[in-house]
């Protein structure tokens, strides 16, 4: 499963997100190995500017050539931004995914939120 690139300073979910932390701001999108199961994504639902999210809970969907797919809020919180570029290019999650293809912004009223995500390594461990 090492096939794909996994940066080591992102923390992950065991549903395939990612998250980059900054301060009590988390940005959230699908790891490599999801999008590349999902295969060529055509369709990205995200939450609200201004919802209110629970860790675990579907918060948006992919769809993909495939399927339609589930995006899990990895931490609890509310959205401060999602991603508007992805509702004209959903394609930037196959191309980027950690980049260009992020998802959405939580803002958590408690950062220790951080510590229940996984680490790169502890991630592809569950891949296996």
């Amino acid at each position: 499963m090492s096939d794909f690139e996994y940066p080591e300073d992102l923390r992950y979910t065991t549903d395939h997100e990612w998250v980059k932390v900054d301060g009590n701001v988390a940005r959230v999108g699908i790891t490599a190995f999801a999008q590349d199961a999902l295969g060529d994504i055509v369709f990205v639902t995200l939450p609200d500017e201004g919802a209110d999210v629970q860790a675990g809970s579907t918060c948006g969907e992919v769809e993909s050539t495939k399927s339609v797919s589930d995006v899990y809020a990895p931490v609890t919180g509310t959205v401060s931004s999602r991603n508007a570029s992805l509702d004209a290019t959903p394609e930037l999650v196959n191309s980027d995914p950690y980049g260009e293809g992020w998802m959405f912004e939580v803002t958590v009223a408690d950062p220790s939120a951080f510590a229940d995500l996984l680490s790169a390594a502890d991630y592809q461990t569950q891949l296996d």
